[in-house]
């Protein structure tokens, strides 16, 4: 995948939660016309981004359009997820974070994380989940900086 300046890491928290500020950047990048459709397109709404919001409890279609309306920051966006969702406790926010963090590692994801390595040429890069993944193909590189320990 391309570098995309402004799109954040999946390791990135805002509030509790990793990937949910990835989620809003495709958002907001996709109606600027800065984020490359042919690569990002076919997922946007779906895989990680339906998974959040499925974990939330919120409607894609709803959340982008409240993201859209552009009133709200990053923090005003997720406490309208809980009010609209129903709040996560610590835990389930917890379950979530580590789920996440660790897709693609010995579950039934790693057949897809293989191939997208193998595809992307990153053989021999130290990735062991989706998320590694999805850094080092975007040329952050961050596993070196073990984000996950600091989840």
């Amino acid at each position: 995948m391309s570098h995309v300046p402004g799109l954040r890491s999946p390791y990135h928290k805002v509030g509790r939660l990793v990937y949910f500020g990835r989620m809003l950047d495709k958002i907001r990048l996709q109606a600027a016309g800065r984020l490359p459709l042919d690569e990002y397109g076919p997922n946007l709404g779906k895989g990680f981004d339906g998974r959040c919001c499925n974990f939330l409890r919120v409607d894609y279609g709803e959340l982008k359009a409240r993201v859209l309306a552009g009133d709200r920051d990053d923090e005003q966006l997720l406490a309208w997820c809980h009010e609209h969702g129903g709040p996560r406790s610590d835990e389930e926010c917890e379950v979530w974070n580590n789920f996440m963090v660790k897709r693609g590692w010995r579950d039934s994801a790693a057949p897809t994380l293989a191939k997208r390595i193998a595809e992307s040429r990153l053989d021999g890069a130290p990735i062991l989940t989706m998320f590694d993944y999805l850094d080092y193909d975007e040329g952050r590189a961050s596993s070196p900086d073990r984000p996950w320990e600091k989840i």
